[in-house]
């Protein structure tokens, strides 16, 4: 003997219009953009803010008595860390850092050549005497 197969609860009985379906939900959409913009906001602020970081090319915050490298255009200079020793080109030590501020006037420009930096919201100034090529 068969057995019959097993009624869809689902289904209208005879002569029974059909049941509705259920609602869909709303704003699964909404959610998905929403969130891909935030997703899309993260990675162009740690683009921004990253890269520099990891290529070299950020700004380098020096202390009193490192020596550094700038290079460069004059309206974009790339300073770099070196060795006092290393005899390179362009080769300065730093002789004073103030902090807070773009004022080149902060140095003594009859004795030092003066860089305005900026690292993140830290903006200061360095105060670099040159190192003589060896």
């Amino acid at each position: 003997m068969t057995t019959p197969p097993p009624s869809d609860p689902f289904a209208a009985a005879p002569g029974q219009p059909a049941p509705e379906p259920a609602p869909q939900k709303k704003g699964g959409g909404l959610l998905k953009k929403v969130g891909g913009f935030v997703v899309l906001v993260i990675v162009a602020v740690a683009w921004k803010f990253g890269v520099p970081y990891l290529t070299g090319d950020a700004p380098v915050h020096a202390k009193v008595g490192e020596c550094v490298i700038v290079t460069g255009p004059e309206n974009a200079p790339e300073v770099e860390t070196q060795g006092c020793d290393s005899g390179k080109a362009d080769l300065y030590k730093v002789a004073a850092v103030h902090e807070d501020t773009f004022d080149l006037n902060k140095c003594d420009q009859t004795k030092y050549s003066a860089l305005a930096q900026q690292l993140g919201s830290d903006k200061f100034v360095l105060c670099l005497e040159e190192v003589a090529a060896k």
